[in-house]
């Protein structure tokens, strides 16, 4: 009897326990038939053509009591087209967490300041073959910043919300240490963002933009100055329209400055046909400095 009662009492404090913790398995299953430029039209899995690259992930929650919680999320891209891991295990996603009232402090390998700013407004979902990314990167940058310390204020300030990002030079392969910051204000139609970041030693490189949603329509405009390494700056302006499960998207970049020589006009044009909320069919053609790029595949969230 009393063993009964202990295992009772075990698997009650065991429930209370996951009852207030959560792990989730989640990912993407993407692939299609691409041509980049100069390549043979193939199967593409996590190409500039493809919507988004494949990749499983897991993430988990714990609420510890009085508003704070703890999380993590681990995120590895693979290719399908051999099952082959597509970059490091683990590359897209690889953090720690802990959040409440003031916000969350996040550490580890994880989106950008600046990714996130972009991607408040950016029309496409940040696909792989987004014209913002391919022209200028994401304020001249990379997606993600590995070893990265950053505090991100709460939800909710009258739609607007502050991230800052830290790399210390410790953890740097060219030893030199990096800040990345945003400002986001997103609230019903419009979303809006200015973004920063800069290397110990480089230049800046910043990038504003905003998104006005109509409903079944959209406009979005924002100007990227890409001034460490190879300087790049121009601005962009798209739309993007539904019909029922239908939409379409064309965004256009145009080089101010380049020091790379030619000035570009580059060129997105993108329909998508929603089979269900978590599947759709989709059709890109890209103009990306002087060479055409089409893809057309099947995305399936999960």
């Amino acid at each position: 009897m009393k063993k009964s009662l202990i295992a009772l009492a075990v698997l009650a404090a065991s429930g209370a326990a996951m009852a207030q913790s959560s792990v989730t398995l989640y990912g993407v299953a993407d692939a299609g038939v691409v041509k980049l430029a100069g390549d043979k039209t193939k199967m593409g899995s996590g190409t500039t053509m493809n919507n988004g690259t494949s990749r499983l992930g897991v993430r988990g929650v714990e609420d510890l009591g009085g508003g704070l919680k703890v999380g993590f999320n681990f995120e590895s891209g693979l290719s399908l087209n051999d099952g082959s891991a597509d970059g490091t295990f683990w590359s897209r996603q690889a953090n720690l967490w802990v959040g409440g009232n003031w916000g969350t402090f996040k550490m580890g390998r994880a989106f950008s300041p600046s990714y996130n700013a972009v991607a408040a407004w950016e029309l496409t979902g940040t696909a792989n073959y987004n014209v913002i990314a391919n022209t200028y990167g994401y304020v001249g940058a990379n997606a993600r910043n590995s070893s990265q310390f950053s505090y991100k204020t709460p939800e909710g300030l009258g739609g607007f919300s502050a991230e800052v990002g830290y790399v210390a030079k410790g953890n740097s392969a060219t030893d030199q240490s990096k800040w990345d910051a945003n400002v986001i204000y997103a609230n019903g139609p419009i979303a809006a963002s200015l973004a920063a970041n800069k290397l110990t030693g480089g230049k800046t490189n910043w990038a504003l933009g905003g998104k006005y949603n109509f409903g079944t329509f959209a406009v979005a405009a924002g100007y990227n100055a890409r001034r460490d390494g190879v300087r790049r700056e121009g601005f962009n302006v798209g739309g993007q329209a539904q019909f029922g499960a239908f939409t379409v998207t064309a965004d256009i970049a145009r080089d101010r400055k380049n020091d790379a020589g030619k000035k570009y006009t580059n060129f997105l044009l993108e329909g998508k046909y929603a089979l269900s909320k978590r599947t759709f069919v989709y059709v890109a053609g890209l103009r990306l400095d002087d060479t055409n790029n089409y893809g057309l595949g099947l995305r399936h969230n999960f």
